[in-house]
């Protein structure tokens, strides 16, 4: 443990830490702490407060006291010469081997994830921010001992990173400023700002992110003064950090136009986060029978209400001249033929994207890239985005995207039977240090198991009768949850180590009472 000035480092000795945790980067992070911490918490009270205003009044809609800027007449910053092209992006954790081969991918950008996809034990908190300031530096490489080497290629043009710091609902334990834990956003952002800005501002690209789990403009406003704040302390240009905001819970669907505003200046647009959108919606109205969803395999993109939902994030981006990202395809490929119908899958999804208006979209696997770029490249041709495509045909009402009823598709055995499996899985792996997990044949990250519990939370809450006439009890969640870990236990080379605690955290977090906000919370409580 170290201490200077009020900030206290609780986690222990990682690989060239110290240079990363220097007494100015810790007071750079330790300011931003005492400036914007109080508000982070005033703004977690503030959606417990909204959530139970929608779920007594059983909708959400569009502000009336923000109509006057869905209305006014502005746009947002022009985008950067180095991020105007944005077709394709690969998604994947700060490791170090994943940086590289991101880089190296072909992709025009690297989300370079330090939540959802990553576990936030300290060495991969502290290591992931060291692996981003090689590759800053183009000094980034790795030697396996008796294995690969992995560096960066001189042929091919580089990803441009944008980081994912964690929500506004995290906090890092393991630095403490004047005796309390410090937002982990700020410690992720922080860090990366405070070491990379300039270097990149010479590169000639920039500080660039995409932010997490926003539920409303308010917290959008929020990071737009952390930005400001931290470029006028360090002497970085206003406006040379961008964002483009993940709208991923239900009530930011309701703000987009608003979000925009209030990061206008730092402004690259917003994505469409599907898995975490409709973990969201459950959550938002878990005690409601009027947004039940069927089997997560079994909603789409083409499901009325994430229509409307995509609809609406392409013409209200267009319209205020930001960018439009699609969702992930999720798919690993095979050296084989044998998933030729899931590659068929995702050239349908990219080429829908890229036809409905969206100026790139999202793969987790490099051998995804060229299919992205087939159907991006179809409808772009040369242009680096379609931002001029106002798509003005689109008027999206509240009750369409609140249309969950309309959702086609079964509630059945398998489904639950699919949730439980996929979630301990994830679970055991993001207990290991891993928050990429390749699950039958997907990269699932921690969205992945939060709908899986969520499903099952509601579907049990709520009585569901699935398809065969069974009804979800306790009794039969616990059921499968037994057979699921006898299965995983037999399988050849499933790492069993933290199978029990999987386990009971699974189950935790789908049948308490009380529906615990983030899974990733209490999970957090039992790593380093």
């Amino acid at each position: 443990m170290s201490e200077t000035a009020g900030v206290k480092v609780l986690g222990g000795a990682v690989e060239r830490g110290d240079e990363i945790l220097t007494a100015e980067a810790l007071q750079f992070v330790a300011s931003l702490q005492r400036a914007f911490g109080a508000r982070r918490d005033e703004l977690l009270e503030r959606r417990k407060q909204r959530r139970a205003e929608a779920a007594e009044k059983g909708r959400l809609d569009f502000l009336e006291e923000t109509k006057h800027i869905r209305e006014g007449d502005w746009q947002v910053a022009a985008p950067p010469a180095d991020i105007a092209d944005r077709r394709v992006e690969i998604t994947g954790p700060t490791d170090r081997k994943m940086a590289i081969n991101a880089l190296n991918s072909g992709a025009k950008i690297w989300l370079a994830d330090l939540e959802d996809a990553n576990t936030p034990h300290w060495d991969n908190v502290v290591s992931g921010q060291v692996n981003l300031y090689d590759l800053v530096r183009k000094q980034i490489e790795l030697h396996v001992p008796g294995g690969k080497s992995y560096t960066l290629r001189d042929d091919v043009t580089h990803a441009v990173p944008l980081v994912r710091p964690r929500g506004w609902h995290f906090d890092e334990k393991h630095i403490e400023v004047d005796g309390k834990p410090v937002v982990a956003a700020l410690v992720d952002f922080g860090l990366h700002f405070f070491h990379n800005a300039r270097e990149l501002i010479n590169r000639g690209s920039g500080p660039y992110f995409y932010l997490p789990k926003m539920e409303s403009h308010l917290e959008a406003r929020l990071w737009n003064d952390v930005f400001t704040h931290a470029q006028k302390e360090l002497g970085i240009p206003h406006g040379s950090v961008r964002a483009t905001v993940l709208i991923e819970t239900y009530p930011a669907a309701f703000e987009m136009e608003e979000i925009l505003y209030e990061l206008r200046d730092h402004s690259a647009g917003l994505n469409a986060g599907r898995w975490d959108y409709l973990f969201s919606v459950i959550k938002t109205f878990r005690d409601s029978d009027k947004y039940i969803l069927p089997d997560r395999n079994a909603v789409t993109m083409t499901a009325p209400f994430m229509r409307a939902y995509t609809e609406l994030l392409v013409s209200t981006c267009h319209k205020r001249g930001a960018f439009a990202i699609g969702g992930m395809a999720a798919f690993i490929p095979t050296k084989d033929d044998s998933n030729a119908a899931a590659m068929d899958k995702v050239h349908a999804d990219k080429k829908r994207e890229a036809g409905d208006g969206f100026d790139g979209s999202w793969v987790a696997h490099p051998g995804l890239v060229p299919i992205c770029f087939e159907e991006f490249d179809a409808v772009l041709g040369d242009k680096p985005n379609q931002i001029d495509r106002k798509r003005e045909d689109v008027n999206v009402t509240a009750d369409q995207l609140l249309a969950v009823s309309e959702t086609p598709g079964e509630k059945t055995i398998e489904g639950l039977r699919g949730a439980v499996d996929v979630g301990v899985r994830y679970i055991v792996s993001w207990l290991g240090g891993n928050g990429a997990a390749a699950i039958h044949n997907l990269m699932e990250d921690a969205a992945t198991a939060e709908i899986s519990r969520s499903q099952i939370w509601q579907w049990l809450h709520n009585n569901v009768q699935l398809a065969g006439g069974q009804t979800v009890t306790l009794e039969l969640v616990r059921e499968t949850l037994a057979d699921t870990e006898k299965a995983l236990r037999g399988e050849a080379g499933f790492p069993t180590e933290n199978l029990s605690r999987a386990v009971e955290l699974f189950e935790q977090v789908a049948v308490a009472d009380d529906f615990v906000d983030f899974l990733t919370l209490p999970a957090y409580e039992q790593i380093d």
